[in-house]
């Protein structure tokens, strides 16, 4: 048990919290004491930045031991239990008391599993390191899996797992439908079927958690985008077609647990049954508030914790980050929120700016890249960028479609309302990632150019940057 105090308290070791303790190192006066809990001694940092854009950042997100942050951020090993906001100080799960001058939660989001999973041992959600690390025990012994969700996850697992049978449970038209429409699906649908070639391998140092003192039960942070590509997650059959059964429209109705052959049946809507070793549900995730405060929070619809564009919350000196906030202030045209790598990072930062200049008792304005909603991922082995609104979001409809589609190559969609960019989809080595983003940002009238905008004999890079 310690009794210890500090000027930024940052509680969380995910994209969010380690963003927001990275900032406050450089914003921070050199006297102010920064700390970060976290219930791991893993943490997750964004690395090997590459600016693509004004704000479009493609980046790594690697799992690194706690020790290996800047010495100015002291890491408590430790869980968040309750916050005393009027006398600016913490509990934890260990007994330690933490006084505080300014808070930041960047508790992220536990999975949020299918409602028939009824505590079955045979459900699992990935969304940490502990959770991988349990996928990997189970599908080296198994000959069957069915994943339901149709997000990141979903999608990575079904197109980087090998060894096993998989069959796709989704209750959309198509595949991967949280980012992509029907014809990027219609795209990624050959990936599926040809899935022999190697993954490539990321050579990176690799950690492993610190055996010693524990908080309990505890999580790790959220994965980051290539997390497949550093673990095994390959089943133990030789000889298995490779195409993954997908079952369309379809939701799950009741989960049975056998004595005999697989240990699930899985009941679907559509009144067929599948029998696996287990169900991995990947069908989004909720906020984590597992902590109690003296002052009640404003919440978002969601559950988040509210927060201004400073990330402030409602409780005085008591700022969010990441998965667990709502971003509850006037959202510019071109950005909504979806709880991704790319935002968590930039929302710690914005936490940290926002705190480090109400400590020095200065004016800021809200960073640049909330005025454009910009992501950037890999699917099905593709580069895949997401600017403004990519899929029409908002817009009710009274858009019009520019696309542009080499099969195994690319795929290109832009959303034009009234002949000014509103959203961009790039799947594949476009090179078009600036443009599509100053275009966005600039509304530039584009009619006089109608559908040969993306003439693939015209490079509108020149044109336009």
């Amino acid at each position: 048990m310690m009794e210890i105090s500090c000027t930024y308290l940052v509680v969380g070791g995910g994209i969010a919290g380690v963003s927001c303790a990275e900032t406050l190192v450089f914003l921070a006066d050199s006297k102010d004491s920064i700390i970060l809990i976290t219930e791991s001694s893993l943490v997750k940092a964004a690395t090997n930045l590459i600016p693509l854009g004004k704000v479009l950042t493609r980046f790594d997100v690697q799992e690194k031991s706690a020790k290996s942050l800047d010495r100015n951020i002291r890491v408590v090993e430790d869980q968040l239990l309750s916050i005393e906001s009027k006398s600016h100080f913490i509990r934890t799960v260990n007994g330690n008391r933490i006084t505080y001058s300014y808070l930041c939660i960047c508790t992220g989001a536990r999975p949020k599993l299918i409602e028939q999973a009824k505590g079955s041992p045979h459900v699992i959600g990935i969304r940490d390191t502990e959770s991988v690390q349990e996928f990997q025990k189970r599908v080296k012994n198994a000959t069957r899996l069915a994943v339901v969700g149709n997000g990141g996850i979903a999608s990575e697992l079904v197109y980087e797992i090998s060894g096993i049978e998989v069959h796709w449970i989704i209750k959309d038209e198509y595949i991967s439908s949280t980012f992509v429409d029907s014809g990027a699906a219609r795209f990624f649908q050959e990936r599926l079927t040809t899935k022999g070639e190697k993954k490539s391998i990321v050579k990176r140092m690799r950690y492993s958690e610190e055996k010693g003192e524990s908080s309990g039960n505890k999580r790790g942070a959220a994965l980051g985008p290539d997390w497949h590509r550093t673990v095994d997650i390959s089943g133990k059959l030789e000889n298995v077609p490779d195409a993954v059964k997908i079952h369309y429209k379809v939701e799950v109705e009741e989960i049975v647990e056998k004595k005999e052959g697989c240990p699930l049946q899985v009941r679907l809507s559509n009144g067929e049954s599948i029998e696996c070793d287990f169900v991995v549900s990947a069908t989004g995730v909720v906020p984590t508030r597992n902590f109690t405060c003296d002052q009640e929070f404003q919440l978002g619809p969601d559950g988040g914790l509210l927060v201004d564009w400073e990330m402030a919350t409602s409780v005085e000196n008591v700022y969010a980050a990441g998965d667990v906030c709502y971003a509850g202030w006037e959202h510019a045209k071109h950005w909504f929120q979806m709880r991704l790598w790319t935002q968590a990072r930039q929302m710690g930062a914005m936490a940290a700016r926002a705190m480090a200049a109400k400590r020095a008792g200065e004016t800021i304005y809200q960073d640049f890249c909330f005025e454009l909603f910009n992501h950037v991922t890999t699917l099905f082995g593709y580069q895949v960028v997401l600017l403004g609104r990519y899929n029409g979001q908002g817009l009710d409809d009274k858009y019009e479609i520019l696309l542009r589609m080499t099969p195994g190559l690319e795929y290109i969609k832009f959303i034009m309302v009234d002949g000014r960019l509103q959203g961009a989809m790039l799947i594949g080595e476009t090179g078009l990632e600036e443009t599509s983003e100053n275009l966005i940002l600039n509304q530039l009238d584009l009619a006089p150019y109608g559908e040969d905008l993306l003439d693939p004999n015209i490079d509108i890079e020149d044109y336009f940057d």
